[in-house]
């Protein structure tokens, strides 16, 4: 299992303190020795938040995968497209993964607000990244929102990159929502309330030919 590294100042900053805090108890008694362990579970915590662990991608033809882990709050179609709403809780991997194969075709950054995750606003209103992706069976987008806790959404793509499914493509820091927007041909594999892995999760399928 890896760290990603946009989790290390948040990991290494605490912990020193904490090691700072706990040596200083010979002179500031009990409370250095609360704040200095207080210091050091924040720091185990981002460990284990910012883990990156490896995963097995799934493979198959016509398969979109989750880009995120998380719970589904919602699945609703347009005359354009079908759009899956996935809550990440504090306790989820927040690590976003391309759901499809396919060319990276734009990446925008909306500002925003920061209302909870679970608002029914908050897709609509909240700071977000918006990444589009294009293959041979349409257009995918993958919108990074963030929310009350989760100030940053962070892209590691480009316009112009060429994605594998389950390639890494970005981090939301503590807790917010994901939203993937797929074809509406494609076939809905999952309902509301499962819980979803990335690269892992088969969310639709496209029919055979």
């Amino acid at each position: 299992m890896q760290i990603v590294k946009e989790g290390r100042v948040f990991i290494i900053i605490p912990f020193i303190l904490g090691l700072i805090l706990l040596i200083m108890m010979l002179w500031w008694g009990i409370i250095s020795v609360i704040c200095g362990v207080l210091c050091i579970f924040v720091s185990l915590f981002c460990v284990y938040f910012f883990r990156d662990p490896d995963v097995e991608i799934t493979k198959g033809d016509g398969i979109i995968l989750s880009p995120c882990n998380g719970t589904v709050l919602e699945i609703n179609e347009n005359k354009n497209e079908k759009i899956i709403r996935v809550f990440l809780s504090v306790l989820d991997i927040h690590l976003q993964r391309s759901p499809v194969n396919g060319k990276v075709v734009s990446v925008e950054h909306v500002s925003g607000k920061f209302l909870k995750a679970m608002n029914s606003q908050a897709h609509i209103v909240n700071e977000q990244n918006i990444i589009t992706i294009e293959n041979e069976n349409g257009k995918y987008i993958v919108k990074q929102i963030a929310g009350m806790l989760a100030r940053r959404c962070v892209s590691w793509v480009k316009s112009g990159d060429l994605l594998c499914c389950g390639d890494k493509i970005g981090l939301i820091k503590f807790g917010s929502q994901v939203d993937l927007h797929i074809p509406k041909n494609a076939s809905i594999k999952i309902r509301h309330g499962d819980k979803v892995v990335s690269a892992i999760t088969i969310v639709a399928k496209f029919p055979e030919n």
